[in-house]
């Protein structure tokens, strides 16, 4: 794509750029940091979604839990140490005709600086989709991480422990989910809004057939309340027209997950849901030579921090070997 100001001379170069900063990127400038390649890590104006997560318990190393942004915290200030610099601030596009690549970087899209890089990892992972339902939001009218969540394997064993759980699809991912979710809830409901399951048949009996799993057919979920954590929902029924206020301790959407690729140009190609193509299996390289890709914007199996940290350390490690093999030199020979 074409950026405004893409002719103007880059203020600063740097041998890897990250962008993103939850996991992976933080992995990979770790990694890269050790390698004395001086990462400057870009981490955008939201961060991780780790940051807004509480307890996480299946990072390694924590017993009892860590607070997913004391995680972060703690990650960021190991790869400040390796040598990593941070800006706060967007990345806005790449521009892959020139080599070095050029990074738009700022405040402002519209008027963006720029810098060069030998090589750009791409670690801005993927954002679950969720519905605008009133008190499911973040803030203090929103239960976001106070019983409302999109993640069951992040946050199931916590929130939905002795609880009715509701989960909104009517995928394989919500059965995975709403399946997943028996070993705590006492009861687990299965909100889904067509009379019918899109899941594989397989999944469909499965859910069908668990005696803790009630499925509400042509449903839908009207609002969330509740004092300091959750604890109400009503149910709307588009069939019958009824509401139904029921207790209700957690909820989880299910119904699909988007990866920060919007600022990616067409060179860097992606398969046909918008996950980033990896071109070498068990490799993090991308169409274009010199972009990496890491955790969950090339992920759209496993989506879990400690598989994103790993896969952010393979970037780290592809992009020091490539780099030591003649980078762009050795690409275009």
């Amino acid at each position: 794509p074409e950026f405004p100001g893409s002719s103007e001379q880059a203020t600063r170069h740097a041998k890897v750029v990250i962008v993103g900063a939850g996991p992976a990127g933080l992995t990979a400038a770790i990694y890269a940091g050790r390698a004395l390649l001086e990462p400057v890590v870009f981490c955008g104006l939201k961060g991780s979604q780790l940051l807004q997560t509480t307890d996480v318990e299946n990072f390694p190393g924590f017993p009892g839990g860590i607070l997913g942004p004391d995680l972060i915290d703690k990650m960021t200030a190991q790869a400040t140490e390796a040598g990593a610099t941070f800006e706060y601030e967007e990345v806005h596009g790449i521009d892959t005709s020139t080599r070095p690549l050029r990074v738009a970087h700022g405040w402002d899209p519209e008027a963006p600086e720029w810098m060069t890089a030998d090589t750009v990892i791409i670690a801005t992972g993927a954002a679950a989709k969720r519905l605008d339902i009133p008190g499911t939001g973040d803030g203090p009218n929103g239960f976001w991480q106070r019983g409302v969540s999109a993640c069951a394997v992040c946050d199931g064993a916590i929130m939905a422990k002795d609880t009715q759980s509701f989960v909104i699809g009517g995928g394989d991912a919500a059965c995975e989910e709403a399946l997943y979710l028996t070993k705590f809830a006492s009861e687990v409901h299965l909100v889904v809004r067509r009379d019918a399951l899109r899941a594989s048949v397989v999944m469909a009996n499965r859910v069908k057939e668990h005696p803790k799993i009630q499925i509400h057919w042509n449903s839908n979920v009207k609002e969330v309340t509740g004092g300091d954590r959750m604890e109400k929902l009503i149910l709307h029924n588009s069939a019958s027209g009824e509401d139904v206020e029921m207790a209700a301790g957690s909820l989880f959407f299910a119904i699909g997950h988007n990866p920060v690729t919007n600022f990616l140009p067409a060179e860097i190609e992606t398969h046909p849901n918008g996950y980033l193509k990896l071109t070498q299996p068990g490799r993090t390289f991308t169409s274009v030579p010199g972009i990496f890709a890491a955790g969950d914007v090339s992920d759209h199996v496993y989506r879990q921090a400690v598989v994103a940290a790993g896969r952010g350390a393979a970037a780290a490690i592809d992009a020091e070997r490539w780099l030591a093999a003649g980078g762009f030199g050795a690409a275009q020979e």
